[in-house]
């Protein structure tokens, strides 16, 4: 049965197309779907205090589970429970932190933007096969499995995401009307959506690396198309290079993908060379990393490279792909990103964002495997977010020296290649 699925992914395939390489977004001036429209008015609806810091979205997807797998179900709780743990949920900061309530799945149209709509119309096709055996199915070799559920997962996970966009987007635009009129907004909050499962190995014809849909390229394609947010800024800090998101819009000028991951990881792609292509040339940036970098390598390589390629681009919303499998306790690589060098990147990326974005800003989450790592660095994420202090009190001195040198010079050649 699992060779049978196997085919049938296979046979939903078409050959691997990139992006347009045109500036025109596609989409433009379309009729929009009644579901997206009814998603977006209820969201622009949403009663958002000009108090509210951080808008989160859950989505668990607890049937999407493989006994064993990294990828696991017990990701997003463990993640809720640190919030709670941390008291920050809206039970302890009810003026600052708020929770939506995912109410939609992606439509095809929308997932269909990104993704070749044979695979999207297939894996349907494999949830139906999956239900005639017992447990989960192997589809791909990193390995991604399906069960009778992952289809409606990954896209209540896109969904869920596109809901949050429309909440801070309209959050923003009641902010600059305030603003306008002369009086104050508040802040823009900072969306989070913490669903599962990842989405930025998935290539634009299949599933790959734990993943299903490519859901920050989803979002970024509907960013666009529904927001007339022309200008996406994609920031990967996932441990492993977003190949799918990075080939989805390699000659794509009209995002920027910026991605730090280790050299030689998972699963292979993200040299710094890889730069883009056509029209899209200089908007893909690529900083493998050397293992064992951690906080201070990472700090100069957003204050270095990533701090001025989103000044020089201008982005109108930032997305961040915040995977944590770049923390030193994490089993799947070999970084040494501590606690409190996400809640320093959280920071850093929210003052970017109000610079430059206009204050629109959503986090999406990617990998993380360590489940005390995971909780403990979304948490400390959300501190950074609100301007609170760490939570970390690992000791530094225990984890290994940094290649600084190494790093830098990779800074350097960066900093060259991309006029920056």
């Amino acid at each position: 049965m699992r060779s049978g699925l196997r085919q049938a992914l296979t046979h939903c395939e078409l050959p691997h197309l990139r992006a347009t390489s045109q500036l025109h977004i596609p989409g433009r001036g379309v009729n929009v779907p009644a579901a997206c429209r009814s998603s977006v008015h209820a969201a622009s609806q949403l009663a958002i205090p000009d108090t509210a810091q951080i808008l989160y979205v859950t989505a668990a997807g607890a049937q999407h589970d493989m006994p064993g797998h990294a990828e696991c179900a017990a990701r997003i709780p463990a993640i809720l429970e640190a919030l709670d743990t941390h008291q920050l949920t809206p039970a302890f900061r009810p003026d600052e932190v708020l929770q939506l309530e995912p109410t939609r799945l992606a439509t095809f149209e929308e997932v269909s933007a990104v993704h070749d709509g044979n695979y999207v119309r297939g894996l349907e096709k494999i949830m139906q096969q999956a239900a005639l055996q017992e447990g989960p199915a192997i589809v791909e070799s990193a390995p991604t499995y399906v069960t009778t559920t992952s289809n409606d997962a990954a896209l209540r996970s896109a969904g869920a995401a596109l809901d949050l966009i429309d909440a801070v987007v309209a959050a923003a635009e009641r902010r600059a009307s305030s603003a306008g009129a002369g009086t104050s907004g508040g802040s823009v909050p900072v969306g989070f959506s913490i669903c599962r499962p990842p989405g930025h190995h998935a290539v634009r014809s299949g599933p790959m690396g734990f993943c299903l849909l490519s859901t920050i390229a989803i979002a970024a394609r509907y960013c666009q198309q529904h927001h007339g947010l022309q200008k996406v800024m994609i920031f990967d800090f996932d441990v492993h290079h977003g190949n799918g998101t990075h080939d989805i819009f390699y000659d794509d000028p009209s995002v920027l993908f910026v991605s730090t991951h280790q050299a030689g990881s998972y699963p292979g792609t993200g040299r710094l060379s890889e730069a883009g292509s056509g029209d899209g040339e200089g908007a893909s940036i690529n900083l493998p990393l050397p293992g064992d970098s951690g906080d201070a390598v990472m700090q100069d390589a957003f204050e270095r490279v990533i701090g001025p390629a989103a000044a020089r681009f201008q982005p109108d919303i930032i997305l961040v792909s915040a995977g944590y499998d770049a923390h030193w306790r994490d089993p799947l690589a070999g970084l040494q990103l501590r606690t409190s060098t996400y809640h320093r990147l959280s920071s850093m990326i929210k003052q970017v964002a109000v610079k430059h974005a206009g204050g629109r800003c959503v986090f999406l989450l990617e990998g993380g495997y360590d489940l005390k790592a995971l909780g403990e660095a979304v948490a400390d994420t959300f501190q950074g977010l609100l301007g609170a202090a760490s939570i970390d009190k690992f000791n530094p001195n225990l984890l290994r020296e940094e290649p600084r040198d190494k790093a830098d010079r990779l800074l350097k050649d960066a900093i060259a290649m991309h006029s920056l």
